[in-house]
């Protein structure tokens, strides 16, 4: 895949620090904050920072690890939308719920805060916990797992969670959860080759109102588009495809991507930086250890057609080979504060977590 490509992928910092492997990064969506999970059953955190006053490069530094106490690893984490509360999803099937014992809202997320303590222990999956997400509300965490299901809990005060569904749609493991970023629609994607999509009936529970088929293997990795129109989806048949939605409760496959000659185990869609059909920008990885960016756009309707079915369409904006060494990349994920659009933070089998922007060529 030779390709010239406007941009590249300039690494701002690599940050060693696990013992195993490392699963999963997360950003803050409030505070200067980067967290990681890893097979070590470890979580660790970063804050960061200008380097200069008004430099636009930033310095990362280790804030604190948390020996979160699950007995294996500790697959995902996911931050709820205030920035206070942190999600780990673990192997041992549990789910713990984090906070820091001295919650001050000031700007600088550093040493002065206090340590981070369990609050919650999420019990009720059988086997292994894969992904773990919080609804942009932050009233609500799902839960997927080895074990077939997806669990919908209720976020209430004082660190209690109820349970209000447990959802088994899929005939094998559940391998991601995603939430659309306005709406309370669930996302899940498994092994056995499909994406469900669920809704809370008012009258009812949550219930499964679509099944997404069309990849032929097991899909890793799922992430919406910004706005919520759009939904992209990767797959071990070494696909991305962008579902759009086309009635309130029916999604269309649109655009296949291919760009990975491994498993594409992570993406990310963060809102990129351009013009106003520009639909944000598509991060994605895996077993290769390529990360590629995608700016992914709305086509406009060509004078002689008229046609107003705005297809999408990819262009390659930039990519890194051998983004972790020989080892496979686990996880990327875009900063989402608006100040860093440009910046993505990855995770892989060497331990490390990475941190690059996009820059011009």
């Amino acid at each position: 895949m030779d390709v010239d490509v406007p941009c590249k992928l300039e690494l701002i910092s690599d940050l060693p620090g696990h013992d195993e492997r490392a699963w999963q990064v997360a950003w803050n969506p409030t505070k200067p904050l980067l967290a990681s999970c890893s097979a070590d059953k470890s979580v660790r955190t970063y804050s960061y920072r200008p380097s200069d006053h008004g430099s636009k490069s930033l310095t990362f530094s280790h804030v604190s690890t948390i020996p979160t106490g699950h007995t294996k690893t500790v697959r995902s984490i996911a931050w709820a939308p205030s920035g206070k509360t942190l999600a780990t999803g673990s192997f041992d099937s549990n789910v713990g719920i984090w906070e820091r014992e001295d919650i001050s809202d000031s700007e600088d997320a550093g040493e002065s805060a206090g340590d981070w303590e369990c609050v919650t222990l999420l019990e009720g999956h059988e086997t292994e916990c894969k992904s773990v997400g919080y609804s942009s509300s932050g009233t609500l965490l799902a839960s997927c797992s080895r074990d077939k299901t997806v669990w919908i809990w209720e976020v209430k005060p004082d660190a209690d969670f109820e349970c209000m569904g447990v959802l088994m749609e899929h005939s094998q493991d559940v391998k991601c959860v995603a939430w659309h970023p306005s709406e309370e629609i669930l996302a899940s994607a498994s092994y056995d080759d499909t994406i469900k999509l669920y809704v809370d009936d008012p009258s009812e529970d949550w219930f499964c109102f679509s099944t997404l088929s069309g990849h032929k293997s097991t899909v890793w990795s799922l992430s919406w588009s910004p706005q919520g129109s759009y939904l992209a989806s990767s797959s071990d048949d070494l696909t991305i495809r962008i579902w759009k939605r086309v009635e309130e409760y029916k999604w269309k496959s649109v655009l296949e991507l291919r760009g990975h000659e491994r498993s594409i185990y992570s993406i990310s869609w963060g809102v990129g930086k351009g013009v106003s059909e520009n639909l944000g920008w598509l991060a994605t990885t895996g077993g290769d250890g390529q990360i590629n960016v995608w700016e992914i756009t709305i086509d406009k309707p060509s004078q002689e057609t008229q046609d107003t079915k705005d297809p999408l369409s990819a262009k390659l904006l930039a990519r890194v080979s051998g983004a972790h060494d020989v080892n496979d990349v686990n996880s990327v994920s875009w900063c989402p504060r608006p100040e860093h659009p440009d910046l993505l933070a990855t995770a892989g089998d060497d331990g490390s977590v990475k941190v690059w922007r996009v820059v011009p060529s």
